[in-house]
């Protein structure tokens, strides 16, 4: 009891301290959801895994702690334009900060490791490469270090969204000092990606920390289309109906992010560009200057422009294509509103968006297990995208957030008729699409009658109880358009759910015999 006395008394003592330093050096008035914890572990010293969304805050639970214990703070990060925004940052709040990277003469470099040497706290960031570097691993040894951060994670796991080579050595930070505390920090991250993330960085037994997915000034909306023609269409609704802030439309290819952008500027829309790996590094930093200073306003790109990029007022993000798993999709979303304004994001896509990211698996080098996963995260996206529960709430399940939410308000499930939804054109369909129409209803068994949609709600309220019992999204069990299928097939035994759209072997096996309960078969 005296124990549990003195750990509650200290733990108040480190919190006055902390929130001191956050108000004193770092200019903030309270933490972030989920700040604190994080600063808790990592202050005991302990291992930790922790995800914060795109604009929570990550990097004040690396920068404080060397403030905080006045040592040296090693942040391992992806970009050298980002180390050089938050050492900028850092200094011109005082706090002494460096990086080392390519770019630099030795005397640049000489002097950061002469003001390591002088003790006290400072922030050095560098890239997985140089702690490759014998040189390095050699110093570090015999250095007073407080932390290893290991910032974008998620690029260490096989099974994330963006694995890199260049991370896969960073075990060596603790296999060198295994004394000193890991922070592992990423903005999404499945609960599978954590523990591998974990293993990768042999990390001992690690605090975790999932906070903060919920983004109530977000609108998220998925919208089907028949054809690129219909995203055309939809898309420049969405601009027309949101014409203040900025604007970034993800496309899946270097192709189709030109063609966007041109369509754009011929419907006469204005600040107008594009940003993919395909322009020379001249030309893209010349367009990242451009949107950042607000020459232009929309900006089409791919997946390439993300990592780093924070702006306060981008009022709508759109996605052209439907991106390769949740994660991607989650964290392009999440650069809408950081300024905590209402922002919408919506997702167009089409059988094709499929086949595109399933052309991309298939042609990758990539080992058979990490494949099986990647077609895993792309089947549920699709299900995600084909679901009809609470997006915010789906997401938070999905990342196992230590918030859950039922309903919203601000999804296109939970507030279809929202002003902050875009909103199809009105235009008479052309011949083309109402024979694809037709074609596509000829496809059903038969028109959707009362007893079909008494099914299907039966089925809804099945698939929402056993989510909740096995604590995964709803569409991780089955899509709405699954369930559909199944209201209308009307099955009376296992046999009659082959065939059936989203139904497997596994899915039969595991969820066959208690959909045949509930529905009274």
């Amino acid at each position: 009891m005296q124990h549990r006395r003195l750990w509650n008394e200290n733990k108040t003592m480190m919190s006055a301290s902390v929130e001191s330093i956050l108000s004193d050096k770092f200019g903030l008035p309270s933490f972030r959801k989920g700040q604190l914890e994080i600063l808790q572990s990592v202050l005991k010293s302990q291992d930790v895994l922790a995800v914060l969304p795109t604009g929570g805050g990550k990097s004040l639970c690396y920068q404080l702690p060397a403030v905080v214990k006045g040592e040296l703070v090693i942040v391992i990060s992806p970009l050298i334009s980002l180390m050089k925004d938050q050492v900028s940052g850092l200094k011109r709040r005082g706090i002494p900060a460096g990086c080392l990277h390519s770019g630099q003469s030795e005397d640049e470099k000489r002097q950061v490791f002469a003001q390591i040497s002088a003790g006290g706290a400072f922030v050095l960031y560098l890239s997985p490469e140089r702690v490759q570097k014998e040189g390095f691993q050699r110093w570090i040894m015999g250095r007073k270090i407080a932390l290893f951060a290991v910032d974008e994670a998620h690029c260490v796991s096989q099974w994330g969204h963006d694995f890199r080579q260049e991370y896969a050595q960073l075990k060596v930070l603790k296999a060198l000092r295994p004394d000193v505390p890991v922070l592992a920090l990423t903005a999404s991250a499945t609960p599978l990606v954590l523990a591998d993330i974990a293993r990768a960085l042999g990390l001992q037994k690690p605090a975790r920390h999932v906070h903060g997915f919920y983004r109530p000034n977000l609108y998220f909306q998925v919208e089907s289309c028949e054809d690129e023609e219909a995203k055309f269409d939809l898309l420049k609704s969405a601009l027309e109906q949101f014409p203040q802030g900025r604007v970034i439309v993800y496309c899946g290819t270097r192709k189709v992010t030109e063609q966007v952008a041109q369509e754009l500027t011929r419907a006469g829309f204005a600040g107008v560009n594009r940003y993919h790996a395909g322009l020379a590094s001249d030309e893209r930093s010349r367009v990242q200057a451009d949107y950042e200073n607000g020459k232009d306003r929309i900006l089409v790109a791919t997946n390439a422009f993300g990592m780093g990029i924070d702006h306060p007022d981008v009022r709508l993000v759109v996605h052209f294509n439907m991106p390769g798993n949740i994660d991607s999709l989650y964290q392009e979303m999440g650069r809408a509103g950081r300024d905590g304004l209402p922002s919408t994001c919506v997702m167009l896509y089409t059988t094709k968006d499929k086949g595109l990211q399933s052309f991309f698996i298939t042609s990758s080098e990539a080992p058979p297990e990490i494949k099986r996963s990647r077609w895993n995260t792309l089947n549920a996206l699709t299900d995600y995208a084909e679901g009809g529960e609470c997006r915010h709430g789906e997401i938070l399940t999905y990342y196992q957030d230590s918030q859950r939410i039922r309903s919203c308000g601000h999804c296109d499930s939970c507030a279809p008729t929202s002003e902050r939804k875009v909103k199809r054109p009105l235009k008479a369909p052309s011949l083309a699409s109402r024979l694809r129409k037709k074609k596509k209803t000829e496809t059903f068994d038969g028109p959707w009658s009362n007893e079909d949609q008494m099914r299907f709600e039966l089925l809804k309220d099945w698939r929402k109880a056993k989510a909740l019992e096995l604590d995964v999204p709803a569409f991780v069990i089955f899509s709405d358009k699954t369930i559909r299928q199944i209201a209308q097939k009307n099955p009376q035994a296992s046999d009659d759910l082959v065939g059936i759209y989203g139904l497997g072997e596994v899915k039969i096996e595991r969820f066959g015999g208690e959909l045949l309960k509930a529905l009274g078969v």
